[in-house]
């Protein structure tokens, strides 16, 4: 008995002080989670174009098709002065080579990509992760392209006749980013 109690003593201290930690750092945890979103939402729409919080200007859409997932996806919404100044839209491209990738387009309000960047991903390392900007430079190739009915068939990669480079040995991973 005695060593049981010895053990199960152990236990709830043991359990406490992670319980106490955990509870001191979360909201730490939590503020650098969000600087982090911010700073890539600064990335893929420019503060110059925007003065609103962009973190709190959010809505949730659920658009299986368009955000590739029947979940809802926030949407960020930049605003001048009051009046919309664009998108930022958290969309999954579900066909990547080893699974999602999850990124973070932005849109001006006239159509143009303000910016797009990778948030997480699976893809082939030194292959497919050439969408990643500190690898390389591909994902800047969106900066001020607008998709219209007339250039649809351009956004591909040059494989399929399309304007955007592929990364040798790693088609999938652009076409689904592209898509």
């Amino acid at each position: 008995f005695r060593a049981a109690g010895l053990l199960g003593l152990f236990v709830v201290v043991s359990v406490s002080i992670l319980v106490a930690v955990n509870n001191f750092t979360q909201p730490k945890i939590a503020e650098v989670e969000r600087q982090v979103m911010l700073n890539t939402l600064n990335q893929v729409m420019p503060t110059q174009y925007y003065n609103n919080n962009l973190i709190d200007d959010i809505t949730w859409k659920t658009a299986p098709q368009a955000l590739g997932t029947h979940r809802p996806m926030p949407i960020y919404r930049a605003r001048l002065n009051g009046e919309p100044a664009g998108l930022v839209i958290e969309t999954i491209a579900p066909d990547g080579y080893n699974g999602n990738i999850h990124i973070l387009v932005g849109v001006f309000a006239d159509g143009r990509i303000a910016g797009v960047r990778v948030l997480t991903h699976r893809e082939t390392p030194g292959l497919g992760d050439k969408i990643e900007l500190r690898k390389d430079n591909w994902i800047l190739s969106f900066n001020g392209r607008k998709l219209t009915a007339a250039n649809a068939g351009s956004w591909a990669v040059k494989r399929d006749r399309g304007d955007f480079e592929q990364f040798t040995g790693a088609t999938i991973t652009p076409r689904a980013v592209i898509n």
